[in-house]
């Protein structure tokens, strides 16, 4: 690297383009990333070694590791997650975890290598065209085949990940241009008039939005991450609170409200709560907050919440009306437009509706909720365990879950004090998830008490990211809830397949042995009187702690709504 002056006088430094790569990451003030090294991004990895104490690169043991890390990390911190890879199968391998970052709003960069420009399309060692294979899963993406356009492609690509709805974003550079030259001057990027990423507030639809909610008798919100990314927890708390209004939640906005807010009225969805699902479908104004009706959520959509008039605050116009019609969408930042729509609404309160709530919630517990954290049987349930660890910890934990019965139950039982402490696959329900998301969590955060909340199924899929925990020493907790069953699976066969339980039973190899190899202290719980000293001594741990809990095999969760059928026909059993 040398320092020259350019055509306008001024100091730049001249520097390959793999250095000029580097160097953009740290103007945008990454300081970690994960990645996996290979040929067509080699150059990248060498100009890596001589900024090792700016830029911690973290060798996952998979690439799709690298980038659930990624989505870890920004989650946990709010920052933009960042992996690399280098191209042909490497490239491939971050596919899945992109996929999910997309549906589930995670700011994430990719870079990969590529073989150089001149053998483009010739089918050449490790040449897949990731341009083409990540567009549909990518909020953008591009190719880079000449060394000067490196800087400006990337500081293009932190700003479209992290503005607006956030998203994934990936930068395939061709190895010529990792090795070519570049005067690197780098300019954070601005902004393009083809790319609006905040609507501009209408004053006339939050006035409207006003009136809807200021004239209900039984209002009802329904919040999800999108307050979350606003970093507008403060501005929604105070909505509610001034409105008076039930507040009901997805799975990805669960933390933003803590769990024991007099408002707070439970979970929606398949394996919510039966409060707020039975009653969506009897409130009169329905008032939607960065979430987007998902199918898990809404159930029938020709039965869901006709009787209500519908306020949808979203910053992706794509939201509105894609799902559910909305008499009044207001499009813009949740956070500014919460700060608009609470000055407009009456101070209010809904003591009879409230313990419309009440109600039903005190029949899920008698019917549901006390056997699944205080159970009499024989065979231990997940949710005593999600219990124990409440009642042990200070409730501050980051959770991090796979996809599955272990999900659910976490979602349903953990208590929540604080924002961005609850990271799941929610959209895209990627098994595997949670080992690599959990590290990468830590990594972000690292004086969190961070748990990982795993399937026997789901553990298998990325066991391989151990040796990420062996190798950098990262002191997270890991819980795997066998049932030795894939269990979500397997309650659906039970329930709607007359118990033909095909391919869901789990052979398990002796995860004890297996963790023990890879230096990581641990525990199996095969009593119920084993398990609150178990989970004491996990919590109190200095250090990576994997603990294993054998649950009941035919355990189900409920409620449920089954696939099909309407919200308001919630099963308690």
């Amino acid at each position: 690297m040398e320092t020259k002056k350019n055509k306008t006088n001024k100091l730049v430094k001249k520097m390959s383009g793999a250095q000029a790569v580097v160097h953009s990451l740290i103007a945008e003030g990454v300081d970690l990333m994960f990645g996996y090294p290979g040929g067509a991004i080699m150059p990248v990895y060498d100009a890596l070694y001589d900024v090792e104490d700016k830029l911690t690169h973290v060798l996952t043991r998979h690439e799709q590791g690298a980038t659930h890390a990624a989505q870890g990390y920004a989650r946990a911190t709010g920052k933009v997650g960042v992996c690399i890879a280098t191209s042909g199968p490497g490239a491939t391998n971050l596919i899945t975890g992109i996929a999910d970052a997309q549906i589930d709003s995670t700011a994430m960069v990719c870079i990969t290598g590529q073989v150089a420009s001149h053998l483009l399309g010739t089918d050449a060692f490790q040449e897949t065209d990731v341009v083409g294979i990540s567009m549909p899963v990518t909020k953008w993406n591009c190719q880079v085949t000449c060394a000067e356009e490196i800087p400006f492609a990337i500081a293009k690509a932190f700003y479209i990940a992290r503005t607006g709805r956030p998203g994934p974003v990936l930068v395939d550079i061709t190895k010529d241009a990792q090795f070519g030259e570049v005067d690197f001057d780098y300019k954070p990027f601005t902004g393009m008039r083809s790319y609006v990423h905040t609507p501009e507030l209408s004053i006339k639809s939050v006035e409207a939005a006003a009136v809807l909610i200021n004239s209900a008798k039984k209002p009802l919100i329904l919040f999800g991450q999108g307050v979350v990314l606003s970093e507008a927890e403060k501005e929604f708390k105070t909505f509610i609170e001034k409105s008076g209004i039930p507040a009901a939640w997805t799975i990805m906005g669960v933390s933003a409200l803590e769990s024991d807010h007099y408002l707070n009225v439970g979970m929606l969805g398949m394996h919510g709560n039966y409060a707020p699902n039975k009653l969506t479908n009897e409130c009169d104004v329905l008032i939607a907050i960065g979430m987007r009706f998902d199918d898990r959520v809404t159930g029938d959509l020709s039965r869901y919440a006709t009787q209500a008039k519908v306020v949808h605050l979203e910053i992706d116009p794509a939201e509105i009306d894609k799902n559910i019609k909305a008499d009044v969408p207001v499009l813009g930042d949740a956070k500014e437009s919460l700060t608009m729509l609470t000055k407009l609404v009456k101070q209010r309160e809904y003591k009879e509706w409230l313990s419309e709530f009440r109600a039903l919630e005190q029949e899920e517990i008698d019917k549901v909720i006390y056997d699944e954290l205080n159970p009499t049987a024989e065979l231990m349930t997940m949710g005593e365990l999600i219990n124990k660890i409440n009642l042990n910890s200070d409730q501050k934990n980051i959770f991090v879950t796979d996809v599955g019965q272990h999900q659910m139950i976490t979602c349903r039982y953990a208590k929540f004090k604080q924002t961005k402490s609850m990271i799941t696959s929610g959209g895209l329900g990627t098994m595997g998830f949670c080992l690599p998301a959990a590290i990468g969590a830590k990594m972000g955060v690292p004086d969190a008490q961070v748990i990982g909340i795993i399937g026997d199924g789901g553990f298998q899929m990325t066991i391989q990211e151990l040796g990420t925990i062996f190798q950098y020493k990262t002191a997270v907790k890991i819980v795997v809830l066998n049932n030795e069953f894939l269990g979500m699976v397997r309650q659906w066969q039970e329930l709607f397949f007359e118990k033909r339980y095909a391919s869901t039973t789990m052979v398990n190899p002796d995860f004890q042995n297996i963790v023990k190899g890879f230096g990581i202290e641990s525990n199996k719980v095969e009593k119920r009187e084993d398990l609150e000293s178990a989970v004491k001594k996990m919590l109190a741990h200095n250090g990576s702690y994997f603990l294993e809990v054998m649950v009941g095999k035919e355990n189900n969760v409920f409620p449920m709504v089954p696939t099909g059928a309407s919200v308001s026909e919630i099963r308690l059993s």
